[in-house]
């Protein structure tokens, strides 16, 4: 089997110029794995008419007329480097896909290994015995789309397997019948403010939410429902979720992609890969650290609700720390067996080892699983429901 990075590296022996579009986060994840490939990048640049002077790693970013002018649409391979699901973001990209090679390299969020040829042959028990568990066939129409996306990196295979939210909180969740819910991950109160469209009758939730900046505004939130005399009560909890209580490391970007350093200590290493990128710890893009408190949703959930008190679903998008935050509900599932939705992205394993966790924590679970329209293969969602 030949991966992306391999076709890569003897195109780039050939001759062929390899360039990125894009800057950022995302090219630097490129750069590290294309480096220890031996793929030389030739240049860098964005959509005409966003560039203004940038430079990047030491080059100044082409428009994209240029980089065609200067290297050849029939000649150049394009590798995407930045993330979008804006419509008319992807309608850009479609347009760079239509004139020359393009592709788009799956570099994990959180961790250091990488979905490639010979990471998806050591685990192809494990691949396969998730795919198992898929209670339809367009689970595993999409999961089967996401693993040959990991590995060839074609934008048509990705976009082949995007769907609705609407779909999966309607069918799927039937979150109409919620009332209680826990979103681990809340950032700003985002998550809570979706679920509100499709849960009309949801009257409490704890949310955890470990950035600072985030919590400010999750409080916000929460306080003006309280204000205004709402029928949602939302309890913010300014900690990581994770297993058990305890005090750990954490990115404070201030974004989506904050997140605990050692929830990449779960990544196991592989011979046959090495481990390729960095460690978050390791990458100075994600800035200043800071002590967080993380704590188990059993226990947050008992100290807020009171131990009996019954959770109809929980949202799990912790920036890696999945495993860790399924852990600390453990309690919950195997009592209330509450809707679950987890992502299933930040990690290469994720996409196998989070179906096969769930299902040993509560064998009676139903498992789906959909991903949102964007690129590259983010918002990965694992839907867990019981009978």
């Amino acid at each position: 089997m030949t991966d992306l990075w391999q076709y890569l590296k003897a195109a780039a022996d050939s001759g062929r110029p390899i360039l990125l579009y894009g800057m950022g986060n995302g090219a630097d994840k490129i750069l590290t794995v294309s480096t220890a490939y031996g793929i030389p990048v030739a240049d860098f640049f964005a959509s005409d008419g966003f560039v203004r002077g940038h430079s990047f790693h030491g080059k100044v970013v082409l428009s994209f007329s240029q980089a065609c002018e200067r290297y050849g649409a029939e000649n150049m391979i394009v590798l995407l480097s930045f993330a979008s699901s804006r419509p008319e973001v992807l309608e850009t990209i479609g347009r760079v896909a239509k004139t020359c090679e393009m592709y788009i390299p799956d570099v994990p969020v959180c961790g250091t290994e990488l979905f490639n040829a010979a990471f998806y042959e050591a685990h192809l028990h494990e691949i396969a015995a998730a795919r198992a568990l898929f209670a339809d066939e367009e689970s595993r129409r999409v999961y089967d789309g996401i693993i040959e996306y990991k590995l060839t990196g074609r934008m048509d295979v990705l976009r082949a397997t995007e769907s609705e939210p609407s779909d999966a909180y309607r069918y799927i969740l039937h979150a109409e019948n919620f009332i209680t819910a826990a979103d681990l991950g809340a950032y700003n109160g985002d998550s809570i403010r979706d679920l509100r469209q499709y849960a009309p009758h949801l009257r409490e939730v704890i949310a955890l939410e470990p950035d600072r900046r985030n919590f400010r505004k999750l409080t916000e939130y929460a306080t003006a429902l309280g204000e205004a005399g709402d029928s949602l009560t939302v309890h913010p909890v300014q900690a990581g979720a994770w297993s058990h209580t305890a005090t750990l490391t954490f990115h404070g970007s201030g974004n989506r992609n904050a997140g605990l350093i050692e929830a990449r200590l779960t990544d196991a290493p592989i011979e046959a890969t090495g481990n390729i990128l960095p460690s978050t710890a390791d990458n100075p893009y994600f800035g200043k650290t800071a002590e967080v408190p993380v704590t188990a949703l059993d226990t947050a959930a008992e100290e807020i609700l009171g131990g009996s008190t019954h959770i109809d679903y929980i949202k799990y998008d912790v920036e890696g720390a999945e495993t860790e935050a399924l852990l600390g509900s453990r309690a919950m599932i195997q009592r209330d067996a509450p809707a679950l939705l987890v992502s299933a992205y930040h990690r290469s394993h994720d996409l196998f080892r989070l179906p096969l966790l769930v299902h040993e924590l509560n064998p009676g679970y139903k498992l789906y699983l959909r991903r949102m329209a964007g690129v590259p293969a983010w918002d990965i969602n694992l839907y867990a429901v019981s009978d």
